[in-house]
């Protein structure tokens, strides 16, 4: 999904401080919860919290995935670090007591702080995170923190953190917080909150934008609705949030974009996993919306997530067009009518599929789509049928994934009793050549064979440029017209140009121009948003997908006789350590810095360094130790250097050295 954010499940209810929470009564308070809390403050030398509780609320960091689009984000877009900041955690500090002291950090976008002065800490996190916030977790309650952790994946999975976390808050916060923050405040927090009622959005809060660094983000998310009328088996939104979708009034909606507005927010996220689930209220916030535009000249730019069925309804598209939706990401899933009445997803066979996008596109609207390959019927020419559909519609932003079973999924429980779950797969990120389930139809070798085939298609100059012509084909007159100053946009273009058009050589030069020649000045700004769109897919595809095992061992074993030859004496005399760490997917380089390192090593090592990640998929390691004065200023050339690449840089450094430095080590990977 597009960066999906609900549930982060910290929220909480405001206006009815008298009611008690829906709590579940297998986790009612136990004898040792008191005298946990306690010793953990006595450990740490915490006061019984008397005055204004100070909480750091953390967002762990994002392994890469096909949604980080990472190339466009550190290569081309102006001051951007990330897509969407944690709108749940804003939530959060909206739901606080009023005299709490607040802090949010998003490991995305900053590093996250050694020993912050707080008396709590609050991780959440989704299933692509747990791998992060359990290490967090881990650091933290080691040096005597009282930890909670909420979060998509808690709420999924509670226990993988019964043991993990001081209280795991399950579930839709908005009633159970509150019960949460009274009873830290006495010092007798429980071990687990889990809501059982519904939750009226009527009771959520103006999320605390004023706490999120804004101008680090490409979008910023709101949210109207939960929940989804249909019965998707793949699909984990009607187990956390039901059927009946629940929306917050539009005046709630236009009070939150007063907030935008004043921080100078333009791009907005509707994180809604189906806006449209209940046509009657989305069609009132849409005309809500058109007001609101008129009403107070505001500029907005809106995208979303709905079916597809929103095609049948032409008031509807005349109004997401005039409130200013300039895209909506639909779940297509398959075109295979077969595949599809076997997941469940018949919202997608009242039509033709191709015909209902194009209907789409003739409103200005642009279309995300994501596409599923793995069911029981599909075989290895599903890949051909969704190449020629992906092709046909014209959507560059196609998520292909291999269908993966989430946990408390009906698609979970069916193959779990057949026999057909990986259990040592412990990777939920679908954008990845791998799954947790055993196809039926074909082998899981043949499937991601034919995964990766499908995707290096996909991400060709020809058509990336063929996808652009047969959509601009429908899409005659955009909604999106770029949301960015001049000044940005010329700067855009530029590292486009400089970045991405022309390292491809006069044949990728000649189609970049001849999509825009080809069609009005107005339409550029969409088709030039589409060429950023694709080159990232491209180059996230080459990274991850293209690995050849035995160059990819070459190139790091290179790389390790390089340093060990060049830096001998550094090595014979304790002061650099290295080591290789071979795999048949990702090689780990690890170097060990000690005292006083040769000037030559940061130029010499870190040329090595930066080819070996840029020409392959390896990661590296810097143990960095007993740094002299003189040293970070060397050590920051080095990180620099490294910095485009930081998702694969892994840093150890002591709080001391990470103050010295002026790199931003938000960029890299930070050991604790």
């Amino acid at each position: 999904m597009w960066y999906r954010i609900a549930p982060l499940n910290f929220s909480a209810r405001r206006g009815r401080p008298t009611d008690e929470p829906n709590i579940d009564p297998l986790t009612t308070h136990n004898d040792n919860t008191s005298a946990l809390v306690t010793t953990l403050k006595a450990a740490n030398g915490k006061r019984e919290p008397k005055s204004a509780v100070r909480l750091l609320l953390i967002n762990p960091r994002f392994p890469e995935s096909f949604w980080s689009f990472r190339w466009a984000v550190n290569r081309i877009l102006p001051d951007t670090r990330a897509l969407n900041p944690p709108l749940g955690l804003a939530t959060v500090a909206a739901l606080c007591p009023a005299d709490w002291e607040i802090e949010i950090i998003d490991e995305n976008v900053e590093p996250v702080p050694l020993d912050p002065a707080v008396d709590l800490i609050g991780v959440c996190g989704m299933a692509i995170q747990y791998p992060r916030q359990r290490e967090l977790i881990n650091y933290y309650r080691q040096r005597g923190y009282y930890v909670v952790a909420g979060g998509s994946y808690a709420s999924l999975c509670p226990e993988r953190y019964e043991n993990l976390v001081d209280t795991v808050v399950v579930g839709e916060s908005e009633y159970i917080w509150p019960a949460f923050c009274r009873q830290f405040e006495q010092g007798d927090p429980l071990n687990m909150y889990r809501e059982t009622g519904t939750v009226d959005l009527a009771d959520s809060p103006i999320p605390r934008f004023d706490l999120l660094k804004l101008d680090r983000y490409a979008t910023i998310p709101i949210q109207f609705s939960r929940g989804c009328p249909y019965r998707c088996e793949f699909c984990d939104i009607i187990v956390m949030f039901g059927r009946r979708p629940r929306t917050k009034e539009p005046e709630q909606i236009g009070r939150e974009l007063d907030q935008l507005r004043a921080l100078q927010v333009r791009n907005v996220f509707f994180v809604d996993d189906n806006l449209i689930g209940n046509k009657r209220k989305a069609k009132q916030l849409l005309r809500y919306l058109v007001d609101y535009k008129k009403h107070h000249n505001a500029s907005f730019n809106f995208g979303t997530e709905a079916s597809l069925n929103l095609a049948e309804d032409e008031e509807l598209l005349r109004l997401l067009r005039e409130a200013s939706f300039s895209w909506v990401f639909i779940g297509i899933e398959s075109t295979d009518q077969a595949s599809l009445e076997e997941s469940k997803k018949t919202q997608n066979t009242r039509g033709d599929i191709l015909a209902s996008v194009r209907r789409i596109y003739r409103h200005g609207i642009d279309v995300f789509a994501g596409f599923i390959i793995g069911f029981d019927n599909d075989t290895t020419g599903t890949f051909e049928r969704q190449h020629r559909f992906i092709v046909d519609s014209g959507i560059l932003v196609a998520m292909v994934g291999l269908l993966t079973a989430l946990p408390r999924t009906p698609l979970y429980q069916r193959l779990k009793v057949a026999g057909r779950l990986i259990t040592n797969y412990d990777t939920l990120d679908n954008t990845k050549p791998g799954t947790n389930i055993i196809p039926k139809r074909m082998g899981s070798e043949t499937m991601v064979e034919h995964y990766k085939a499908l995707y290096a298609r996909l991400v060709d100059d020809a058509e990336i440029a063929h996808r652009i012509r047969n959509k601009m084909r429908y899409l005659h007159h955009p909604v999106y017209q770029g949301g960015y100053r001049f000044a940005d946009c010329c700067k855009i273009l530029r590292r486009l140009l400089v970045r991405g058009i022309l390292p491809g050589g006069l044949t990728r030069f000649g189609r970049f121009v001849h999509t825009l020649a080809a069609h009005s000045p107005r339409t550029w700004p969409q088709i030039i948003s589409d060429w950023i769109t694709g080159l990232a897919i491209r180059d996230y595809v080459q990274r991850y997908f293209g690995i050849d095992a035995a160059r990819e061992r070459q190139l790091a074993e290179e790389t390790l006789g390089f340093i060990r030859r060049t830096y001998a004496a550094q090595l014979y005399r304790g002061h650099l350590e290295v080591s290789l760490i071979p795999s048949h997917t990702v090689n780990r380089l690890a170097l060990t810095l000690r005292t006083t390192i040769d000037p030559s090593f940061f130029t010499g090592a870190a040329r090595r360094l930066e080819k070996l990640l840029r020409t392959s998929a390896a990661t590296v390691t810097l143990h960095l130790k007993e740094f002299r004065e003189n040293q970070p200023y060397q050590l920051d050339r080095l990180l620099r250097r490294l910095s485009r690449y930081g998702d694969r840089v892994s840093l150890e450094l002591d709080e001391t050295l990470r103050r010295n430095l002026t790199t931003d080590l938000s960029l890299f990977h930070l050991r604790l």
